[in-house]
């Protein structure tokens, strides 16, 4: 069954997926790097849509749909923004992008979950993670 939390687009918010991340790792018992992994991913999913889709936009909603199926957790993040080139990120470890203040996050999303893909012209992005190792 698919849950899900919405919210104003203001940075306090990102409080709620937090809070949302230690509920469920207590409910499902999960260990500290799955949660680690999931905790950063989650919160830059979050940032991303509040300052990147929504761009600080409090009008805008952030929707965020949750569900555990065959232990692993799906998470999507759907912003209200135009969406963005996704297969053309910008890679932050090559040298000319290392003084950069953004354009890690996808990055270090793609490199904390087990799968990441991204829907309606990248305003969403759905990641899936094993909960148990």
């Amino acid at each position: 069954m698919k849950n899900q939390i919405q919210f104003a687009s203001k940075i306090e918010n990102i409080n709620i997926i937090e809070r949302l991340v230690d509920e469920l790792t207590q409910q499902f018992n999960i260990n500290s790097e799955i949660y680690g992994n999931m905790l950063v991913s989650m919160v830059e999913a979050v940032n991303n849509a509040i300052i990147h889709g929504n761009k600080l936009d409090e009008s805008k909603k952030v929707l965020v749909e949750y569900e555990i199926n065959n232990g692993e957790l799906s998470f999507s993040v759907k912003d209200e923004g135009n969406g963005f080139n996704y297969h053309n990120i910008p890679d932050p470890t090559l040298p000319e992008n290392l003084e950069k203040p953004h354009g890690r996050g996808i990055f270090l999303i793609s490199h904390l979950v087990d799968e990441l893909r991204f829907e309606d012209n990248g305003s969403k992005i759905c990641v899936k993670i094993k909960i148990h190792p």
